[in-house]
């Protein structure tokens, strides 16, 4: 270290090591989770359009380095059909810590819960970003220390770079200054060993840092993965919750996909917090029990399929009886037995669906409509859940439908959904949420359905449409207007259904609503849909 010359093959094979390293040690990669230039749009589109996103970005790098990278991951886990975590050695020291919460989410066992959910839907990987929300808080305290571990690994790592990168500078110094036999002149060679030792040094310091950095988040590791599964089934039930509620108000996942992001969270707060959104499941049970009902109805037949008789009606022998067909000996059995009137034929029973007007539906919405029952639900609940699955009968058999709400004489809201049309979100939500309190008429709303009934007649010649009435009262009507509803019910040749909900009385013998319908039916327990199960195999 006297300024002694050296020869420059030894300084090379002395600082050998060093060169080409800076930069060569661990991983810089920021994000642990590997994404395409896509998914990354895609984070950065949702992200742009998320004002909460934002704001929980802002509210964590308050208190943490390294938080955007961590919610890019989290939504890219849950938002990627199959995610995959880069290995350690390919992460920055700083972003280990951010591996590891990642990963602790995503191996948890309630992940592929949210997974099902959440992938391939940006805006439901977002929500579940947000519903993780308070446990990432909890999380990124719980490894405060190991992150801040994590930096001065990080720290230590580029020290030990650019220690190594002088030791190329000075070899360079030294080469150049070299003589024609290689020697070194000392000052030179002093300076190339003085770089190889502080590299030594930094080097040394760097792995003591990422040793700690290490012990730190294993230390964290437990206490991360018990949060994760917490996080991740949190998550996974809001996600779904909201699904359910899309569902049970009739938003398809193709209406969804094509909402932009904000209009789709506006949507989902308004569900949310629609008066009647405590009843969700009743409407989503009452179309789902409805969508069932469809589904029993057999095509040529006369009603509900129900056994097996004999006959010779052709177009309702059970399979077993064509097989005999196939069989060249048999053939000849088959004709005996049709010709006899013996073929095993499905046996039906039931109404004939006759509808080809519009279906519209009379709901009550006076004061007493609001009262609860035994069973929690209301009478204006089970009312527009079970109107709201007469849109979807009329919708899946090509059929105009109309809302009619109605309460004292004169006071009447009325919703049109005409066929083929979407029937659109908002409508929707506005004819389930409106009330107009009051007493009760009948003669409004039935006078109001009458005319449309007549207007359908006029302009396409339909007939035989139907008319549910949903009430909870019993109030008279004029003979006069008796005698004009029932000469409009021969000419255009429509049925009444009746509902008495939680009236027991409205529904006896000589009532009004008697006289008024075709079909009548009393319902004393809110919360069953299936009472008016018939309802939808023959309308």
């Amino acid at each position: 270290m006297g300024g002694t010359p050296g020869r420059l093959d030894e300084l090379v094979s002395r600082a050998g090591r060093w060169l080409g390293r800076s930069g060569a040690g661990p991983g810089q990669c920021t994000t642990a989770v590997v994404a395409d230039r896509f998914d990354r749009f895609t984070w950065r589109d949702t992200y742009e359009q998320s004002a909460g996103l934002r704001e929980l970005a802002e509210e964590l790098g308050a208190c943490h380095d390294g938080t955007a990278d961590l919610l890019a991951d989290v939504f890219l886990a849950a938002y990627k059909a199959g995610p995959r975590l880069r290995g350690l050695a390919e992460m920055a020291p700083s972003r280990l810590v951010n591996h590891q919460v990642v990963g602790a989410l995503v191996e948890s066992a309630e992940f592929a819960e949210l997974h099902r959910e959440t992938a391939g839907d940006p805006y439901a990987a977002a929500m579940a970003v947000l519903a993780q929300a308070a446990a990432l808080r909890r999380m990124l305290e719980h490894s405060r220390d190991a992150q801040a571990r994590a930096e001065r690994a990080q720290q230590a790592q580029q020290a030990a770079d650019s220690a190594a990168a002088a030791v190329g500078e000075a070899l360079q110094q030294a080469a150049e200054g070299a003589a024609e036999d290689g020697t070194v002149p000392g000052p030179a060679a002093d300076a190339v060993q003085q770089a190889v030792e502080a590299a030594e040094a930094a080097e040394a310091a760097g792995q003591r840092a990422a040793q700690d950095a290490a012990q730190a988040r294993t230390a964290a590791a437990p206490g991360l993965r018990a949060a994760a599964g917490n996080a991740v089934a949190q998550a996974a039930e809001t996600v779904r919750e909201e699904a359910a509620l899309m569902r049970a108000w009739g938003v398809g996942a193709g209406e969804l996909e094509r909402l932009p992001f904000d209009e789709r969270a506006r949507l989902a707060a308004r569900l949310r917090t629609s008066r009647l959104a405590q009843w969700a499941d009743l409407i989503g049970r009452f179309r789902q029990m409805a969508s069932g009902e469809r589904a029993r109805k057999v095509e040529n037949t006369a009603g509900e399929l129900v056994g097996v008789t004999l006959g010779d009606d052709l177009s309702r022998v059970v399979p077993s009886e064509l097989a005999n067909l196939g069989l060249p000996a048999l053939r000849a059995v088959f004709a005996a037995r049709y010709a006899a009137g013996e073929l095993m034929l499905y046996d039906s029973q039931g109404e004939q669906t006759a509808g080809q007007g519009a279906i519209i539906a009379c709901v009550d919405t006076s004061h007493s409509m609001y009262t609860e029952g035994p069973g929690g639900g209301t009478r204006e609940a089970w009312a527009k859940a079970c109107a709201l699955a007469l849109l979807d009968q009329a919708r899946h058999s090509g059929r105009d439908f109309v809302g009619i709400l109605f309460s004292a004489a004169g006071k009447i809201r009325v919703f049109r959904f005409p066929a083929g049309e979407p029937p659109g979100i908002d409508r929707v939500l506005a004819f389930a949420e409106s009330f107009l309190g009051g007493g009760t008429s009948y003669q409004t709303p039935l006078s109001a359905a009458r005319e449309l009934l007549e207007e359908e007649f006029d302009d396409a010649a339909r007939k035989r449409g139907d008319i549910v009435l949903l009430t909870d009262d019993e109030c008279d009507v004029t003979e006069e207007w008796q005698r004009g509803w029932n000469d409009a019910k021969r000419l255009l040749g429509f049925r009444v259904f009746g509902v008495a909900i939680g009236a027991p009385g409205a529904a006896g013998t000589g009532s009004v609503l008697e006289a008024l319908c075709d079909n009548l039916r009393s319902i004393e327990d809110f919360t069953d849909v299936h009472a008016a199960a018939d309802l939808f195999r023959v309308i």
